[in-house]
């Protein structure tokens, strides 16, 4: 894909790359862990062509009907990404990350997108790019089918210019992985590699 336009400001959303949505996890991705690490050398790598690195966390409290003893993996899911464990943290292989900008979501309620998290002085994520005058965004992390789906989808609607980098990111399942692409596709997100 192409370097960014000049006079673009980009910001780098890194959605949910957090253990509980990798091997081991509560609600495992298969791939996730090699997605964290992919997206830690890409950031190091590539963290000029940024003006911002934003992570999104799933910070669970009582999320309400979201969680579930018998779930369907369709809007109810097992616990996961409880606020204040471990396995909510951000992955271990981002630590080197330095995000300028972390946002939390879904304490009290599912939450997809990374547009409905606030960062600890409680400002929502697209307040916090318009006020570093961010005009586009490229989106990677967990899970491709899902929160990375709905976070790009929003940052379109919002007016941001938005690409996703499959090479990044990792779906639930191969086939939801295809729908979802499709549907970015079709709505302008630009989908293709780092």
């Amino acid at each position: 894909m192409s370097s960014p336009a000049f006079g673009t400001h980009r910001a780098l959303i890194v959605v949910d790359v957090q253990p509980t949505f990798c091997e081991g996890g509560a609600l495992a991705v298969a791939g996730g862990n090699a997605v964290a690490h992919a997206i830690a050398v890409f950031a190091a790598d590539r963290r000029d062509d940024y003006d911002l690195v934003v992570t999104t966390q799933d910070w669970h409290i009582d999320p309400g009907e979201h969680f579930s003893e018998a779930p369907d993996f369709v809007d109810t899911w097992p616990p996961h990404g409880v606020a204040g464990t471990a396995e909510a943290e951000l992955h271990p292989a981002l630590a080197e990350l330095a995000p300028e900008v972390s946002v939390k979501k879904g304490q009290y309620a599912a939450a997809y997108s990374g547009f409905e998290g606030r960062d600890g002085d409680g400002n929502l994520l697209v307040d916090i790019l318009h006020a570093e005058t961010i005009t586009a965004v490229d989106v990677v992390g967990i899970a491709e089918s899902h929160c990375v789906k709905a976070t790009a989808l929003d940052a379109l609607a919002l007016g941001f210019a938005t690409r996703v980098f499959s090479n990044l990111t990792v779906p639930v399942t191969p086939e939801q992985g295809a729908a979802a692409r499709a549907e970015m596709t079709r709505a302008g997100v630009l989908v293709g590699l780092a």
